[in-house]
């Protein structure tokens, strides 16, 4: 593989970069001026006003945005929404309906957890189809942006169901999290969809690039807490010394920086592995080509359950009493590391899926 950004690539992280220069936002309002940069078209179709780039520039936008722990629904619309609505072969009616609300602005989040069961394989929520009406039933946990998205994508026991935010029959119920970001519990009673929006298959797509997704953002904040942490070392004295000038200090703030430098590799093999193939994102040239894949996507949501969490503990632990404040900046890195890596079930969930991987080859 590749690790180089090319030049696509590269123009979408300057504009972030140039975006957070002049902006002070880091939460949803910071969205307009996201929004207004053009960046939520860099992945839609060309056919309807977007970029036609794909997953590796999204995953550029995701990462920049997150060196600097932005909170803003990026993700979720378009590494929940976006990718995998393009990877199922969404079709135009509703792609001329989703798109273009996109790039003014919308939002889509993704349902990808049911009770007891983090992205869950075999949804028990299910969809019903009555001629030209789909009728969905079911129970959702963990939802972020549940309450503003204008689409929820919905795994069932057919396919994905194109839910909208507000239909009748939807309930929410708020969840705490660590990053303040709205998250929800949903009730689905008899919600009714047109049949277009029910995709055949779908969910091994959705997964995918909800993990490389969450993988872009676990590098981004880890690169960026390293930076926020070096320097807090190397400027805060102890015994009129700075403190990275002990040898104990030294020794953690690599560590970090090994698993740091572990994470992106992991990242960017897993995005690019699923950037390759067809010619839509997420497709696949041979079955040996979406085992690898799937192997690579594994590792990376393994090592963003067990080394993310850690190694922000750690970063925490060497700011001291400062780690401590909520208007410190360490915070927002921290909490959002615990959500994502709650997201993807946690640790031992997701070593007992990658062990079962290994066991199976």
């Amino acid at each position: 593989m590749d690790f180089t950004r090319d030049e696509s690539q590269d123009a979408v992280a300057e504009v972030v970069v140039s975006l957070l220069e002049r902006e002070s936002e880091r939460d949803i309002g910071l969205w307009p001026k996201l929004v207004d940069s053009g960046l939520l078209a860099v992945a839609l179709p060309e056919e309807f006003g977007g970029d036609g780039m794909g997953l590796l520039e999204v995953s550029a936008l995701l990462t920049e945005l997150a060196t600097d722990a932005v909170q803003v629904p990026a993700l979720t619309t378009l590494g929940f929404g976006v990718l995998p609505l393009i990877a199922a072969g969404t079709p135009d009616a509703v792609g001329e309906q989703v798109f273009p609300a996109v790039a003014a602005g919308a939002i889509i989040t993704a349902a990808l957890n049911e009770p007891g069961a983090p992205f869950t394989v075999r949804p028990e929520t299910t969809a019903v189809a009555d001629g030209d009406t789909v009728r969905i039933s079911g129970r959702k946990v963990a939802v972020p942006y549940a309450d503003t998205a204008r689409w929820i994508l919905v795994p069932t026991d057919y396919g994905i169901a194109v839910v909208d935010g507000d239909a009748a029959g939807l309930t929410r119920t708020a969840n705490p999290t660590s990053d303040g970001v709205p998250e929800f519990s949903l009730a689905l009673d008899k919600v009714e969809i047109p049949a277009e929006r029910l995709l055949p298959g779908g969910l091994a797509e959705l997964h995918r690039f909800a993990v490389a997704g969450i993988g872009s953002v676990a590098d981004g904040l880890l690169k960026g807490v390293l930076v926020l942490t070096a320097e807090h070392l190397r400027t805060r004295e102890q015994f009129g010394r700075p403190l990275a000038e002990f040898q104990a200090v030294a020794q953690q703030i690599a560590d970090v920086y090994v698993v740091s430098r572990t994470l992106h590799a992991a990242a960017a093999s897993a995005n690019w592995a699923l950037a390759q193939g067809g010619d839509n994102p997420g497709s696949f040239d041979t079955a040996e080509h979406r085992e690898r894949t799937d192997d690579d996507l594994d590792v990376l949501a393994y090592t963003v359950a067990s080394e993310l969490p850690a190694a922000m503990q750690k970063c925490h632990h060497l700011h001291g009493g400062l780690g401590v404040d909520m208007t410190h900046p360490l915070h927002r890195y921290y909490s959002q590391a615990k959500d994502i890596a709650r997201w993807l079930g946690g640790e031992s969930l997701r070593l007992d899926r990658l062990g079962a991987r290994c066991s199976s080859n």
